[in-house]
């Protein structure tokens, strides 16, 4: 007897119980194999390198739940433990701007590579720092900053017991000329402040010259955030920290005609020019000066030097390095230190003072 088109017969209770069944006892033996492949792996860890214990995870993989379970390429592997990484360094309170500039470089050499990121060696990363430099014709700077940032991608890996050891620690910091970079002068700093075009952009200068920090600090300050009346004002820096600089008498007079010259209700200290009035970025202000050192004929102006002028000139009047290291917000003292380029004429003096 033929059976009818169109109308399907119900599943019996029995076959739909044992399928039931079927299925809890298939889900329990994953698990059970699942939880005797992370065993292996995790005691054979210590006996094995990278390359190897990765070795081993496929070979389990595929011999317990066949062929598709490690079908997965290393590129999905690669993005997730560089997604964590991100994750991690974000929650450290690094900026967007450094934790884009972390993904950036990882990725280029996972993808300059092509294998799994746990798989890599110190030969490997050897020859792409070296690659790297040749290619690009950067800077020995620019090196060691590649390299640092991707010895702390495989120290995390570490750390989080994905490797075994780090296979950039054998790759020492690479050492680059110390040159010491310019300050502004007393001069060039009174002619940019006389030939500043508005309200706006003599107060900016004066900040940035009286207080010294940096910029990506300047633009994100509102106008509740500065207090006039005592000459200091909170800034949100590295790490997600704040702190509090200072500012002197030319520097409070300017702000406070820059202010009282503004007719919009922005809560931002420093705003474009021209309406809708939105919160100044730092391409905007980097733009300002440049063209500003342009036309006064001073050179290339960029906000970072007036950063490291104050440092400079707090130094050489007697400042201790401490307190200097406190007023520019710097983790280490090391950092402090090469900001500071100490007058030469300075040290003679101190020398004949203290030791002739």
């Amino acid at each position: 007897m033929k059976a009818r088109l169109g109308k399907s017969q119900p599943e019996p209770l029995d076959q739909i119980a044992f399928r039931q069944q079927t299925e809890s006892h298939r889900k329990d033996r994953l698990m059970d194999l699942e939880k005797a492949a992370n065993d292996i792996a995790r005691l054979m860890l210590p006996h094995l390198n990278a390359a190897q214990n990765r070795q081993l995870e496929m070979v389990l993989s595929h011999c317990l739940f066949d062929e598709t379970a490690l079908a997965n390429d290393s590129v999905e592997q690669n993005d997730s433990y560089l997604d964590r990484f991100l994750s991690a360094k974000r929650l450290e309170g690094c900026s967007e701007r450094t934790i884009s500039y972390y993904e950036s470089t990882i990725r280029k050499l996972l993808e300059a590579i092509d294998e799994p990121a746990c798989d890599l060696g110190t030969e490997q990363i050897r020859s792409y720092l070296s690659d790297y430099q040749k290619r690009g014709n950067v800077s020995r700077t620019t090196v060691d900053n590649v390299r640092r940032i991707i010895s702390s991608f495989y120290s995390w890996l570490e750390d989080e017991d994905h490797i075994i050891k780090s296979p950039v620690r054998r790759i020492k910091r690479v050492k680059s000329p110390q040159t010491i970079k310019e300050t502004y002068s007393d001069e060039v700093i009174e002619i940019l402040r006389d030939g500043s075009g508005s309200l706006r952009d003599l107060a900016l200068i004066d900040l940035l010259r009286s207080t010294g920090m940096r910029v990506g600090e300047l633009v994100t300050l509102d106008k509740d955030a500065v207090d006039v009346i005592n000459r200091e004002c909170v800034v949100h820096g590295k790490g997600d920290k704040d702190r509090v600089v200072y500012f002197d008498a030319k520097t409070k007079v300017h702000l406070e005609n820059y202010l009282a010259s503004r007719d919009d209700d922005s809560e931002a200290l420093f705003v474009s020019c021209r309406a809708p009035h939105n919160r100044l970025q730092i391409g905007g202000v980097e733009a300002m000066l440049r063209k500003l050192g342009r036309t006064l004929g001073v050179g290339r102006v960029h906000p970072h030097k007036f950063r490291r002028t104050l440092a400079t000139r707090a130094i050489d009047k007697g400042m201790p390095i401490e307190q200097v290291q406190v007023l520019l917000g710097h983790k280490k003292i090391d950092t402090t230190l090469r900001y500071a380029m100490v007058d030469q004429r300075n040290v003679k003096a101190s020398h004949r003072k203290y030791l002739t």
